[in-house]
């Protein structure tokens, strides 16, 4: 008995097997910080950009789990903003890094003799974030990482048999991290709290 259930499962497990395929990818992606305040006044800008890469795992064609890392790393300028929403810079260096590491799963919308993929996909994420500044001790540093959550759809456009480009949007939710009293206080005052945004995403993928 074991025996033939052994090679039901074998037999149901490779048509997926074979039709799975792993794509490597390079990602940049422009993100509109949700904390727009706090990010134009550390570093002059509330989008920011990312720089990364992952796999993206699709199976019999139509399924995909997507598994990538990026990163943000600048040198800002610390500030301080007071009860009526005022922000002061104070000249001091700010040195800001951001990791996501990140996983969702979706669907792509197959047509026939198109070149073009939609899909659209749901996943979490962990994301570090390190800030530390000039003339700061170890205490007044961040150095912490919370899960959060993701949304993504968009398109895949194939180049070539083995190339394809994606453009999407994503949108993540990050609690936890920003707003807190004593080291981040300046966006707890901006009634700031949420490290995620809205990101345009660009994916070069090696694949079919």
């Amino acid at each position: 008995m074991k025996s033939i259930l052994l090679a039901v499962f074998v037999f149901a497990a490779t048509p997926v097997r074979a039709q799975t395929q792993f794509r490597p990818f390079f990602l940049m992606t422009g993100e509109r910080m949700a904390a727009q305040k706090t990010f134009d006044a550390a570093l002059g800008s509330g989008t920011q950009p990312f720089f990364g890469g992952g796999v993206d795992v699709t199976i019999r064609r139509k399924l995909f789990v997507e598994f990538d890392a990026s990163r943000l790393s600048k040198t800002g300028t610390r500030f301080f903003a007071d009860d009526a929403g005022n922000v002061y810079t104070l000249n001091i260096a700010s040195r800001i890094a951001i990791t996501p590491v990140e996983v969702s799963a979706g669907y792509r919308f197959i047509r026939r003799r198109s070149r073009i993929i939609p899909y659209v996909g749901v996943g979490v994420g962990w994301y570090s974030y390190h800030q530390d500044d000039d003339f700061s001790d170890a205490s007044e540093n961040v150095d912490e990482t919370h899960a959060g959550f993701l949304a993504t759809g968009g398109a895949e456009f194939r180049v070539s048999k083995w190339v394809g480009v994606t453009a999407d949007a994503r949108y993540t939710h990050v609690p936890g991290i920003l707003g807190q009293n004593a080291k981040t206080s300046g966006s707890q005052v901006l009634n700031e709290t949420d490290l995620g945004g809205i990101a345009a995403r660009l994916r070069v993928i090696i694949g079919r």
